[in-house]
C-alpha cells in the first residue's frame, strides 16, 4: 500500500509541472493563462506564444505523461515491497498525472486541460492505440476545426479500441478509458457551452470545412 501511494503521489506531482508555465517562466515570466483562453495548455500557448513556445510545451506535457506510466509504475523502492499488481499501479499513475497537470499543486490548482498529457499516458499505457487515437482527433479536427471536440471524441476512440482491440483482460484499460473520458467531457465544459451557443474557437489552418472569403 505504501508502494502504491508514493508512486501516485509522485505521479501527481510531476503531473503539477505545467509545461505552459515552466516554458513562460524561462521565457522571462510570461504566464499564459493571463492571455488567451487562460488555459495552460498546448492549444493557448500556440495561439498565444507561437510554435516554438508551443513546441516545448507540448513536450513537457507529453513528456511526463509518458514518464508517469511507463517508467515511474515500475520503479523499484528501497525497503517498500510492491503489493499491487503493476496494471493497476500503471492506470493510477495515469489517471494522477492527468489530474495533476489540470489541477497543479505549484500553480494554484490551475492548470490545462489534459490532452497532451493524455497523448503521453496511452503512449506509455498502450503505444498501439496511439495511432488510432491521434488519427480521431486529427480527423474530427479537420472535419470541425474544434480542438475540445476532437480531444473528446479521441477519448472516447480510446476506450473503443481498448474493447475491440482488446476483448480479453481489458479491464483495467476500460476503467481508464471511461474515467479519462469523463474527465475530459468535465475540463471541456466550457467548450462544449460555447459549441453550443456559436462563440467556440475554430483551428481554421487546419478546418477544411471553413467558409470562403
Amino acid at each position: 500500500m505504501v508502494e502504491f501511494i508514493l508512486k501516485v503521489v509522485c505521479a501527481y506531482l510531476l503531473g503539477s509541472l505545467l509545461g505552459g508555465l515552466i516554458v513562460g517562466k524561462l521565457k522571462g515570466g510570461v504566464d499564459i493563462r493571463q492571455q488567451g483562453s487562460g488555459n495552460a495548455g498546448g492549444t493557448n500557448a500556440l495561439r498565444t506564444q507561437g510554435w516554438y513556445f508551443a513546441m516545448w510545451v507540448m513536450l513537457i506535457d507529453i513528456g511526463k505523461g509518458w514518464l508517469a506510466t511507463a517508467f515511474l509504475p515500475g520503479l523499484s523502492l528501497p525497503s517498500i515491497a510492491a503489493a499491487f499488481p503493476l496494471v493497476w499501479v500503471q492506470i493510477s499513475c495515469a489517471i494522477a498525472v492527468v489530474v495533476g497537470h489540470v489541477f497543479p499543486v505549484w500553480f494554484g490548482f490551475r492548470g490545462g486541460k489534459g490532452a497532451a498529457t493524455l497523448v503521453g499516458v496511452v503512449a506509455g499505457l498502450v503505444p498501439a492505440a496511439l495511432l488510432y487515437v491521434l488519427g480521431t482527433w486529427l480527423g474530427v479536427l479537420m472535419l470541425t476545426g474544434f480542438v475540445g471536440l476532437s480531444t473528446m471524441l479521441a477519448t472516447a476512440a480510446f476506450t473503443i479500441w481498448v474493447k475491440v482491440a482488446q476483448p480479453t483482460d481489458s479491464q483495467p484499460l476500460l476503467v481508464f478509458g471511461v474515467t479519462m473520458l469523463v474527465f475530459v467531457i468535465y475540463t471541456h465544459r466550457s467548450n462544449i457551452q460555447r459549441m453550443i451557443v456559436g462563440t467556440e474557437n475554430r483551428a481554421k489552418k487546419i478546418w477544411l470545412f471553413k467558409p470562403r472569403a
